[in-house]
């Protein structure tokens, strides 16, 4: 073979081309660029797909040499750790059986069947502790391509691994892979059936915690094996996964299930069943607060609002195509006079059938409708979550009907809306354009007609976006928008979507000025979303702090003692006078036990009441953050609120 024939070039990352050895490796790669590279190197990407360092190169590939730095690595170095997981929890547990491991956001979980043993928090700390060992042991991550299925099936069921049992002979064609480690003298000390990639060592795993452990099902179906899932994350550095902790931290004192107990805001019920949210007076106050400025908000932008039933028969939703493409997440029909109904899971068909009862003009487009409207989805109780995620919920839905002339102009108006909203609420947030998946409706030049709307209205408001290539749905393109919190992390927020399919199926259309019928163009959007979801995640965003507007006590007042309670009634009543959510506390506690659990229960402010303000016409005035604010008159008192109140302010 001529010294042509075994040479190859690859591609770097700046277009440069890199002659190598045929057989060489992406670490003889990084060695060849500099030492300092290769003794950093963690993994490569070649041709965009992460992939081991030692992975043989070919010619043309594209590789990029990852280092701890890089963003991609991180997946390297938890799916890594996972395995260092799964082995230290077998050597612990010799009876353990290993199901399925992967990296998931800030993290990574392991499944495992362990006979006889319900793993505890004690049990963490002794598989990190393994962990460490085989961290410090060095041992090398070795892909080895299995040759001989059978013969491997045979070793796996030998040892009792019947999930990697499973998992081979559903992959055989696949080019099945195991990962071994092995120690420094070559000797494999664990394998586990996996495609990869992974780190070249162990050793460069320093960082990791196991976080807790939770129930799971093998393939996730209750009806097959019950097993306990470890679930873990890593980092690169101590210091990164400190500060994760800490976020971590942060995020559970704010868990809205938590506060709700705390600030007697919401409930569920084992006798009514999972997933249906119970308001109580305190929360059902700030969705009060948020359905009236709601309402407000589109009332000037002239929305027309609308009620629809919460069952129709399932002829509706054949039309609609939700039985053809919905029915696993909506409930099971009930008979009325011979007819099946469902339980409504969209407000779309609704909206459209009070379009529909008279013939529209372009005259009288745009029509604007919304509606709180309650919808009945199947979530499987496994990922049921507090308000988060529910069987029955309000969406703040809106279907607006117009030309596609109008259409632009639509979007621009919806995306006003959610700038004033979110802003309003304090969220921070990022927005997507998803555009034609593979599979989809309608013609080329109806998406990019609903596209192009969509991205135009979001440029003429120099609003950043990224493009989700393939991410619309399969009937139309959308905007999606994620909403960032006060401690970062990221939230489903409001959508909008250019409908392609439903105006088809109902025949929704309008006489044009050409005197023919036309098909009208149908924008879905929520900009809260639901209701539920949105206030759940609103508890958390405030920890419980309700800003002035919303919470549901917006003033206490304390007078001392019974001598100061004829003065602690007047204020009470001026502040009442004025819309104030006023608790009057007279009982006999102390003042400072009362001003305390004040302060637990998020009441923005506290007004205390003793002799000197009595003999002055005056109150002494806390907030729950900034603490003594000082004494002042009752009337500078009201109108401080009512500006704050007026501004909405967030604190």
């Amino acid at each position: 073979m001529s010294s042509v024939e075994t040479q190859i070039k690859v591609k770097l990352p700046d277009g440069s081309l890199k002659s190598m050895e045929a057989g060489q490796t992406g670490a003889d790669l990084a060695k060849a660029i500099s030492e300092g590279l290769y003794r950093k190197a963690v993994g490569l990407t070649i041709n965009g797909e992460l992939s081991d360092l030692y992975t043989p190169l070919a010619d043309g590939m594209e590789v990029k040499i990852l280092t701890a730095d890089s963003p991609e690595s991180i997946e390297l170095l938890r799916h890594s750790t996972a395995h260092v997981m799964a082995q230290a929890v077998q050597k612990l547990f010799p009876q353990a059986k290993i199901a399925i491991g992967p990296t998931i956001d800030n993290g990574f979980y392991y499944d495992f069947e362990i006979k006889d043993h319900a793993l505890s928090t004690d049990d963490l700390a002794a598989i990190e502790a393994e962990m460490k060992k085989i961290a410090e042991a060095k041992q090398r991550l070795v892909r080895y391509n299995i040759a001989d299925v059978d013969k491997q099936l045979g070793e796996f069921e030998s040892q009792g691994e019947k999930f990697k049992a499973e998992l081979l002979r559903e992959h055989r064609d696949h080019n099945p892979t195991l990962y071994l480690m092995q120690d420094k003298e070559g000797k494999t000390v664990w394998n586990d059936l996996c495609r990869g990639p992974h780190l070249p060592s162990t050793g460069l795993i320093k960082a990791f915690k196991l976080l807790k452990v939770s129930g799971s099902y093998w393939r996730g179906d209750e009806h097959k094996e019950q097993l306990q899932r470890i679930y873990a994350t890593a980092f690169w550095t101590k210091k990164d996964l400190d500060e994760y902790l800490q976020r971590l931290e942060e995020a559970e004192k704010r868990d809205h299930r938590k506060l709700a107990k705390q600030l007697d805001l919401f409930s569920t019920h084992e006798e009514v069943g999972p997933g249906l949210i119970f308001w109580h007076p305190n929360l059902a106050t700030v969705r009060d607060c948020i359905e009236n400025y709601w309402r407000a908000e589109h009332r000037r932008r002239g929305y027309q609002f609308v009620y629809t039933p919460h069952i129709a028969s399932e002829h509706l939703y054949e039309i609609s195509g939700h039985l053809e493409n919905y029915a696993e997440n909506m409930y099971s029909p009930m008979d009325i006079d011979g007819q099946a109904y469902r339980a409504k899971p969209m407000n779309c068909p609704g909206h459209i059938m009070i379009y529909k009862s008279k013939l529209r003009s372009y005259r009288d487009l745009p029509i604007r409708m919304a509606e709180l409207g309650t919808v009945y989805r199947y979530e499987r109780s496994g990922v049921l979550h507090g308000m988060l995620r529910v069987r029955g919920f309000t969406q703040d839905d809106s279907h607006i009907f117009c030309t596609p002339e109008q259409l632009e102009d639509e979007i621009s108006g919806i995306l006003d809306l959610v700038d004033a909203l979110m802003t309003t609420f304090g969220y921070k947030y990022k927005a997507y354009l998803a555009t034609k998946p593979p599979q989809s409706l309608g013609t080329d030049e109806e998406w990019e007609m609903a596209t192009g709307a969509l991205e135009r209205a979001m440029i003429k408001r120099g609003m950043e976006y990224e493009v989700d290539a393939g991410g619309g749905a399969f009937y139309a393109p959308k905007i999606d928008v994620k909403l960032f919190d006060a401690i970062g992390r990221e939230w489903q927020g409001p959508t909008v979507q250019v409908d392609l399919n439903l105006p088809s199926r109902f025949d929704v259309n309008y006489i044009g000025e050409d005197g023919n019928k036309h098909h009208t163009v149908m924008v879905h959007r929520a900009v809260l979303g639901s209701m539920e979801r949105f206030c759940g995640g609103l508890i958390e965003h405030y920890a419980g702090a309700f800003p002035l507007w919303l919470a549901p006590t917006q003033v206490a007042v304390i007078p001392i003692s019974d001598r100061h309670q004829e003065h602690a009634h007047k204020v009470a009543k001026l502040l009442e006078s004025m819309d104030m959510r006023v608790h009057l506390d007279e009982r006999s506690e102390t003042i400072n036990y009362r001003i305390r659990e004040a302060q637990m229960q998020q009441t923005p402010y506290m007004v205390v009441i003793g002799d000197k303000e009595v003999e002055n016409g005056q109150v002494a005035v806390r907030h729950r953050r900034q603490g003594d604010l000082g004494s002042m008159s009752v009337e500078d008192l009201a109108a401080k609120l009512k500006k704050e109140l007026d501004s909405k302010e967030n604190i």
